[in-house]
């Protein structure tokens, strides 16, 4: 089965079948900024770090989601998809706290690609530290709805213990009816830590002793950096 024939960036690219903008992009050399996609797992599009612009259509698309099709033209680095990526990175990060969990951080290592400075918003309230887990440090202040721990969870391992409760600005991350996680139905596999790309789930005894600088948890579409 032949590819589908698209231009990003002017640059002529051949996506495989069934495979999305950001993936061909990404294959073809063309950075994309994305959170919530990561390879392996269903594609959500819920974070719009990817978005880029296509001719012809009014609003930006999520490219992590969005199949290109024959002679599509894509923007993905243009004033105006850029524009929207650098500010959903900066709401993103004036949630952050001021130090970072993880030195390969993946929204701190996009952000400082597309030069996106000190964040002008102010931080929403962060939730306490949940320690209650032997093996894993759970921050949510840290944490960036992107739902990547639930689709771990849930589709990966199918535990399905982490979920998403909540609305609005009371959004959040939760695990079984909103227990401690180290009281919940948990069974320590990990997949929510490597899912997790700021640092909101981490390894306990590493986080304890301060050497998460020497983890290496980027996504596999992100080993470039």
């Amino acid at each position: 089965m032949s590819g589908v024939r698209f231009r990003v960036d002017g640059m002529d690219v051949e996506a495989r079948p069934g495979e999305t903008i950001l993936q061909a992009a990404e294959r073809a050399g063309v950075r994309i900024p994305h959170l919530c996609y990561m390879e392996g797992m269903r594609a959500d599009g819920n974070c719009r770090a990817c978005v880029v612009e296509i001719q012809g259509e009014r609003v930006l698309a999520p490219s992590c989601c969005r199949v290109p099709v024959e002679g599509m033209e894509v923007s993905a680095t243009g004033e105006r998809a850029r524009a929207s990526q650098r500010m959903v990175l900066e709401l993103l990060l004036s949630d952050m706290p001021e130090g970072s969990y993880r030195a390969d951080s993946e929204l701190l290592l996009w952000a400082t690609e597309l030069g996106v400075g000190a964040p002008r918003f102010s931080r929403r309230p962060a939730p306490a530290p949940d320690l209650s887990h032997p093996a894993m440090a759970v921050h949510l202040d840290a944490c960036i709805q992107c739902t990547r721990c639930v689709r771990a969870c849930r589709e990966v391992q199918v535990n399905d213990v982490i979920g998403y409760a909540g609305r609005g600005a009371g959004a959040r991350i939760v695990f079984d009816l909103e227990d401690p996680m180290g009281t919940s139905t948990c069974v320590a596999c990990g997949e929510c830590v490597q899912s997790c790309p700021t640092g909101a789930l981490l390894p306990r005894s590493p986080w304890e002793a301060g050497v998460v600088d020497e983890l290496d948890m980027l996504s596999p579409l992100d080993r470039s950096w």
